[in-house]
């Protein structure tokens, strides 16, 4: 018998790779399905000896197995789809099989993206991937059902010099080839001879020597809508190059389309700001073009009517970056005095805006720096449930509050059962005098229950401080509301006992004597004003309000 040879041809698909394997196979062997060959090749009818041990094989052709039936294999994150890819293959590729079972699965319909002058023919989620990573917008076009179409669409959009006649005069425009293949015939400039011919030169510019056209450069310049740039124009008014003084008399550069890329200052950090050469401007790093107006740039452009204009801010003796964000270091905010509010200032455009956050200091103002850029956004004051507090840990939680514990003052809720807004459980309340202290009240006794930390050491409960709001709150005082009893919490008692002995004339002062010293005073007074606009303090502006913000009674006790 002959030893004949078969040449076996597999060839597997599986995003974009192709892999052919080519194998010798004895007649008198019998053919094998490999899940996988020894080279690598997936789902190969080959001899048993070519197999890969590691994974299936069987004594029938692949077409008849289960383990190598053909599918579509969908990867979701980059939107590829590969038809005739083994469900193994697309397992280990972290792909989404289905079996081929004659139609497309609707992820894996095809229709033409067009990105700009350009096009692919693929699937939806694929253009916005692409969409996305080139910045552009999504423009997927489902009818195109074919990728000749798809990519005759796109080069239909791109630009160039569009050659005609008329009136024996050789004239052109700076249109798309589109544009230009429906000019001709059209009730336009070419309806009373059309027989005249229409060329159309893609990348080319109408002020091109070669094209022989009654276009040539110019030292005008314009902006376009759209763009940031600023453009030559030539003679006809066809938009040229990327406006660079240097090139105004070059031949070259008024011959074909040069990208940005090719163009003066495309590294610029500025975005060739205020240049009086280069018109290469750009939005994100803060320049764009418009008119020169006299008196309003500090440099005037060498060649036109345009320049990059600088969009950056110049407020209070500082520089700010168009788009940048600040918090704004307003009158009385830092000691929040009454009627002080937080504002945020924003750069665009050249121009400071003022964004004022809520009112009575309901919101604050936050700032950040992240390469040399400043952002700010305003965000709520969280100091409502501060005074709730009992111990500095859940004080100073800054995940749920602004508050700070402030040692040696004690002064507490004194709502009998109060718990606190974050948890739960009850809390019993009884008055208290710290001898080490002239504040009374209420303090909350072991045994509270306070869902930011379970604490087991009594003085880390009871005395030894209290919590206040970091960024004391705003009150409308005109209004009944929450505020009196909200300042209330800082009234306090001291009692001074005074004794006088059998020989001395006078009473002498001999317990809590510094009650009657005016620190004493001052001290409760900040106690007051760090709850909020209580106490005695002037307002924002500096004018002392009507009253002293709290009164001192004195009695005497027997």
């Amino acid at each position: 018998m002959e030893n004949n040879k078969k040449l076996v041809i597999g060839m597997l698909m599986l995003f974009g790779i192709i892999i052919i394997s080519l194998n010798l196979i004895s007649a008198q062997e019998v053919s094998y399905c490999c899940e996988k060959l020894k080279t690598g090749a997936w789902c190969q009818n080959a001899p048993q000896s070519s197999c890969d041990t590691s994974f299936t094989n069987t004594p029938a052709s692949c077409e008849a197995t289960g383990f190598c039936k053909m599918g579509y294999c969908y990867d979701s994150q980059e939107g590829i789809c590969s038809e005739n890819t083994p469900k193994k293959v697309c397992d280990l590729e972290g792909g989404v099989w289905e079996l081929d079972t004659g139609t497309a699965p609707p992820q894996c319909s095809l229709g033409c993206c067009v990105l700009e002058d350009q096009a692919a023919f693929v699937t939806l989620t694929r253009c916005k991937k692409l969409s996305s990573t080139y910045g552009l917008e999504t423009d997927f076009r489902a009818d195109i059902t074919n990728e000749v179409q798809c990519i005759a669409s796109a080069t239909s959009e791109v630009k160039g010099a569009c050659v005609y006649e008329e009136e024996f005069e050789t004239k052109c425009k700076f249109i798309s080839q589109k544009e230009c293949q429906d000019l001709k015939g059209s009730a336009g400039i070419l309806a009373s001879n059309s027989s005249s011919s229409v060329n159309f030169h893609q990348g080319y510019l109408c002020s091109d020597e070669s094209l022989g056209t009654n276009c040539g450069p110019s030292t005008k310049t314009t902006c376009v809508e759209g763009r940031d740039e600023v453009y030559f124009l030539d003679s006809c008014g066809n938009l040229a190059n990327i406006y660079d003084a240097s090139k105004e008399k070059d031949k070259i550069y008024w011959s074909k389309v040069l990208s940005k890329p090719e163009s003066c200052g495309y590294s610029s950090p500025d975005g060739n700001a205020n240049s009086a050469t280069c018109g290469s401007c750009d939005y994100f790093l803060g320049s764009t073009c418009k008119q020169y107006n006299r008196g309003d740039d500090r440099v005037k452009p060498n060649i036109g009517d345009n320049i990059c204009r600088d969009l950056s801010c110049e407020f209070e003796g500082k520089q700010y970056k168009h788009g940048e964000t600040w918090c704004a270091d307003a009158k009385g905010i830092d000691l929040a005095l009454p009627g002080s509010r937080h504002f945020r200032m924003l750069c665009y455009n050249g121009e400071v805006q003022t964004e004022p956050c809520s009112d009575f200091r309901q919101e604050v103002c936050l700032q950040s720096e992240v390469n040399d850029f400043k952002v700010a956004a305003c965000r709520p004051n969280k100091w409502q449930d501060c005074f709730s507090q009992t111990n500095k840990l859940s004080c100073e939680n800054i995940d749920k509050r602004d508050c700070l514990w402030i040692e040696g003052i004690e002064i507490a809720m004194a709502q009998e059962g109060e718990a606190d807004s974050q948890g739960s459980g009850t809390q019993t309340t009884q008055p208290f005098s710290n001898p080490n202290s002239p504040v009374t009240g209420n303090v909350i006794q072991e045994g509270t229950d306070d869902s930011d930390l379970r604490v087991t050491d009594p003085n880390a409960i009871e005395g030894g401080g209290s919590c206040l709001p970091k960024n004391q709150p705003g009150f409308n005082f005109w209004e009944e509301g929450d505020h009196s009893s909200l300042c209330a919490l800082a009234n306090t008692q001291c009692i001074v006992k005074y004794e006088k002995k059998a020989l001395d004339k006078d009473w002498k002062c001999v317990e809590n004597c510094e009650c009657l010293e005016p620190s004493w005073e001052l001290e409760h007074n900040n106690i007051c004003v760090a709850i909020g606009d209580c106490g005695n303090s002037k307002n924002f502006i500096g004018v002392q309000g009507f009253n002293t913000g709290y009164k001192i009674t004195t009695e005497k006790v027997k």
